[in-house]
């Protein structure tokens, strides 16, 4: 059943090139995994996922590798710094809830017309987020891409399509950083955590396939919002329990 439950939440959050480990931890912290065992299996789980969509849209030519290296260069170091930290569970839970709930409402409102075109995106200000969502995917134990995702297309740096493509290799470098943070500090995988997997890339390649063939970029966009603002809702009424 959980295995199942993977693979929906895979699908679904591939459809708009994010991995799912914030409905991970979400569904994990409802099923009463260990504390110790949370953060690590999401971020095993980020990387099977994220490695089947990058492939995919690399595969496609989606992925503008020259805007994304400055924002995976720049997180990197800051991942590992963050997932070095380990939060109290209604800290983290409460805090992600909220950021992903705003997250949510920005891409609502902040895009009205997707004919606009995409800005220029400032080396500096790219360095700056990169190291910024690094350090809280680090820290979360999430591969980043639903904090870096609402910047780029609220800061119109990307359209909704072109930040799917460019979530997915993000994701998959935090999230192997980042799993290298909290095995250093002692969490470990669940041992089920190749079943999971199983579930995760079968609804990964079916969720990336669906993104790149049937959603527009208005779609993309409100199916991002709808997936930020679900997984915030759980997150925060898990802390409220």
């Amino acid at each position: 059943m959980l295995t199942a439950f993977f693979a929906a939440i895979s699908l679904l959050y591939a459809t708009v090139g994010q991995a799912g480990g914030t409905a991970f931890l979400a569904l994990m912290a409802f099923a009463s995994f260990p504390p110790n065992e949370m953060r690590p299996t999401a971020l095993l789980l980020n990387i099977v996922a994220a490695t089947c969509s990058t492939w995919l849209f690399n595969r496609g030519s989606h992925i503008d590798w020259a805007k994304l290296k400055p924002l995976l260069i720049a997180s990197l170091p800051t991942t590992l710094a963050g997932a070095s930290i380990v939060l109290a569970d209604d800290i983290y839970h409460t805090i992600t809830g909220i950021v992903l709930l705003l997250a949510a409402i920005v891409l609502v409102i902040g895009r009205r017309n997707e004919d606009l075109p995409d800005r220029a995106t400032p080396l500096g200000a790219a360095i700056l987020t990169g190291a910024g969502v690094g350090f809280i995917s680090g820290l979360t134990g999430v591969g980043g891409g639903v904090f870096l995702a609402p910047i780029l297309v609220g800061m119109r740096w990307a359209s909704p399509k072109q930040t799917a493509a460019l979530s997915a290799p993000f994701i998959l470098g935090n999230s192997a950083i980042g799993l290298v943070g909290a095995i250093h500090v002692g969490q470990v995988p669940s041992s089920q955590t190749w079943l999971y997997a199983l579930g995760a890339l079968a609804g990964a390649i079916a969720g990336t396939t669906i993104g790149l063939r049937w959603l527009s970029q208005t779609a993309t966009r409100y199916v991002l919002a709808t997936v930020l603002g679900s997984a915030g809702v759980q997150l925060v009424a898990f802390a409220a329990r």
